[in-house]
């Protein structure tokens, strides 16, 4: 095993540690290097100033890094209980969206499998309304049977009614970031969730495998949810809610955030209308999403219904009806596929998000199609 991959899954376990200086210091490979320790008050704080990080906390790292070993096996054995793989920054299977972040976390546990296609962000508050709870589940349903992996927390509330409705899509993927080690069951009672969200997605968690939800995890981990995202949807959150901590780490990334409106004397309101008021996309209905969420990784062709035509995949469902109706060259707006399919707009909007990611056809100024050569 390469020792600076031990080295990181030690380090990401140090108990003693702010978790800033572990993702700090899992970007300094010269701490590998550091074997003995500084032999004067002087020379802690000289290699502290080169690190970046306090000589108490570069001490405590160098003391999990002196039984690097132990740790791992035990990190490993416990991984493999629960069928999850580590991954750290040194592996190619690492999200590289995750590298944009000032901090990206050292080591990710997965229990299931990262989604490879396009992904948004869907947070929101844990005691949402049936209105936001409805949302919620429209908005990731109906996304989700577009193509796009939905990223969320696992907490009660939105969260899970985001992960649910992902999961009704028949070829739906979620994403559950946890704010807690993946050997924790939390919250409670949502065991048969937990096992739906691996089967078609992944549980996700930078914490150790025994690691409990303390308060303090749950904003670390909102910045994941951030940058695993190609935008940030909000559906109900209080002025003080963390969901919005989610928001401004997408809007630091250069990501674009939506917000579902809700009414006016509801405080989980307050926060989707503060966004909309400085910026944030007015999001009603999914296709305000579709319209304005440009991924820039392809999506996965097993993802869309197929069947093998003239030796090449071709579309078929709604995907397919809505290429019959551009031949190769063609141009033709979403409004001119409504009137000449009799599909609602949602739907031709998803089918083209389908064609587009697919190679099918390209989008050009003004709203337009274009199918292409073959």
């Amino acid at each position: 095993m390469n020792p600076t991959r031990e080295f990181l899954i030690a380090l990401n376990t140090a108990r003693d540690m702010s978790r800033g200086a572990i993702c700090r210091l899992s970007g300094k490979p010269e701490l590998w290097a550091l074997e003995e320790p500084p032999r004067s008050k002087r020379a802690a704080m000289e290699e502290g100033q080169m690190l970046g990080v306090p000589p108490k906390q570069v001490a405590r790292a160098r003391k999990s890094l002196t039984r690097y070993r132990q740790i791992v096996d035990r990190e490993s054995a416990r991984a493999e209980r629960v069928e999850a793989t580590i991954l750290t920054r040194e592996d190619t299977e690492y999200p590289p969206q995750l590298l944009e972040l000032e901090l990206p976390p050292p080591v990710l546990y997965v229990r299931g499998r990262l989604c490879q296609g396009p992904a948004l962000a869907m947070v929101g508050s844990r005691k949402a309304s049936p209105y936001g709870l409805d949302a919620a589940a429209y908005f990731a349903h109906s996304l989700a049977e577009a193509g796009i992996c939905i990223v969320s927390g696992f907490a009660l509330g939105v969260d899970t009614a985001a992960h649910r409705g992902a999961l009704k899509a028949p070829q739906g993927q979620t994403l559950a970031i946890l704010g807690c080690g993946l050997e924790i069951l939390y919250p409670k009672g949502q065991g048969k969730l937990r096992e739906e969200v691996a089967a078609r997605g992944a549980l996700v968690s930078e914490f150790p495998m025994d690691r409990p939800p303390r308060p303090m995890n749950f904003p670390i981990r909102n910045r994941v949810i951030a940058a695993l995202g190609r935008g940030t949807l909000v559906v109900q959150a209080t002025p003080r809610s963390g969901s919005l901590i989610t928001a401004h780490h997408a809007l630091e990334l250069g990501r674009e955030v939506y917000a579902v409106p809700g009414p006016i004397f509801d405080d989980r309101a307050r926060g989707p209308h503060n966004l909309i008021r400085d910026g944030a996309c007015l999001a009603t209905k999914p296709r305000d999403i579709l319209e304005t969420l440009r991924p820039t990784r392809q999506l996965p062709l097993d993802l869309i219904p197929i069947g093998q035509v003239s030796g090449r995949a071709h579309p078929q469902g709604k995907p397919g009806e809505v290429l019959q109706h551009l031949p190769p060259g063609g141009e033709k707006t979403a409004d001119d596929l409504v009137i000449e399919t009799g599909m609602a707009i949602d739907q031709i909007l998803a089918a083209l998000l389908e064609l587009e990611l697919a190679g099918w056809l390209r989008r050009m100024p003004g709203s337009t199609y274009r199918r292409i050569l073959q």
